[in-house]
């Protein structure tokens, strides 16, 4: 198969969709890999790297034009909206439920287009696991730094000092992403406290911390009163191909410290609050009702060197998967051998065949 690896182009984003240990793999295996130029620069790795790897250093046109799969981190933008064909397959991170652009212009292309983040495995999510476990490290810190005065926060230490409260801060889900935010916030001090509305979630939580992180059940007194004390606010609500329900609506945020800020890991599915919208690296807060929003939907990217070796060290198997089974039996065999990623198909022949997505776009799903 002829495997095809284009250079991310939006803004700020640096990771790379392969590592050259892993076209090095899937060269061994007989599979054609072709790279574009330049394309992991910013995650350290040097064209001549994949050259020697065993891959193909080519152009970003050629590389659409003939790849039969295509590995990307992102998904694709509307510049390269034009290179998606019929026959094609795509495998990257999609997020449909919050982009019904993206989803319009795939189903038109005729491409066939799996995404990391609904791939799951024994009730995991593994393609999005390490990824959310970087966003959700990094929230508690953007949250500190986004705190100075000088930025616009309210001036709190997020760590405290001798005889001074540290900042307050509230994380809104317990999964991956939480988890890793509770952690973090926990560990520099800072007064911490999940919601979440899976009991279960709770639990794990409440062990893993000791009770040194509280928690509460969802529910909008719990949700309110939480949110009035809070200087950072972590949104990391995930429902699997869905897009997240809106938890802080404007008269919520409204009730909130002016100063505090906002973290949105979770705005790549439309965001945990009515007031969140994209942003970049270049460009990662706004303030609404004096709240300073962070909202960047690509954050793993600030650090690329970690979040592609990460990243690629949990595609690769799947990739691997990909190739040989199509090549063997076609996309309809693949999917019936690998639940995994049957789960991972979002659109295919022109229809959205993922029951979530398709729900979430205003769809029916058929039966695949």
């Amino acid at each position: 198969m002829v495997i095809g690896v284009p250079a991310e182009i939006k803004k700020e984003e640096r990771r790379a969709g392969m590592t050259p240990e892993g076209a090095a793999e899937l060269a061994g295996l007989g599979h054609t890999v072709f790279v574009e130029k330049g394309t992991g620069l910013g995650s350290g790795f040097a064209d001549d790297l994949y050259e020697a790897s065993g891959a193909r250093i080519s152009d970003r046109n050629s590389i659409w034009k003939t790849a039969d799969l295509i590995i990307k981190v992102k998904e694709p933008l509307p510049e390269e909206y034009g290179f998606l064909k019929e026959g094609q397959i795509l495998f990257t991170f999609l997020h449909l439920a919050a982009n019904p652009g993206l989803a319009k212009a795939l189903l038109a292309s005729g491409i066939s287009a799996f995404a990391y983040e609904t791939l799951e495995e024994g009730g995991r999510l593994p393609l999005l696991a390490p990824m959310s476990v970087i966003a959700g490290r990094m929230a508690p810190l953007m949250g500190a730094f986004y705190l100075q005065a000088s930025l616009g926060g309210s001036g709190v230490f997020a760590a405290g000092a001798a005889g001074v409260r540290p900042a307050n801060c509230l994380i809104l889900g317990a999964g991956t992403a939480g988890t890793n935010a509770a952690r973090v916030a926990s560990a520099i001090g800072m007064d911490t406290t999940v919601i979440n509305m899976a009991a279960s979630g709770l639990r794990v939580i409440d062990e893993m911390f000791l009770g040194r992180v509280r928690t509460l059940s969802l529910t909008r007194g719990a949700l309110m009163g939480s949110l009035r004390e809070a200087d950072i606010v972590i949104g990391a609500v995930l429902v699997p191909g869905a897009k997240t329900p809106v938890l802080i609506d404007r008269d919520a945020l409204r009730t909130m410290k002016k100063g505090s800020v906002l973290i949105d890991i979770s705005v790549d599915q439309g965001g945990t609050a009515e007031t969140s919208r994209p942003t970049t690296h270049d460009d990662p807060v706004y303030q609404v009702d004096g709240i300073i929003h962070y909202c960047v939907a690509n954050m793993p990217g600030a650090y690329p060197r970690t979040s592609t070796l990460a990243l690629a060290g949990s595609t690769m198997a799947y990739i691997k998967m990909l190739a040989s089974e199509i090549e063997k039996s076609g996309i309809e065999g693949c999917i019936k051998k690998s639940a995994p990623l049957r789960a991972a198909l979002n659109i295919h022949k022109g229809r959205v065949v993922h029951p979530a997505v398709a729900l979430s776009l205003g769809m029916e799903p058929p039966d695949i």
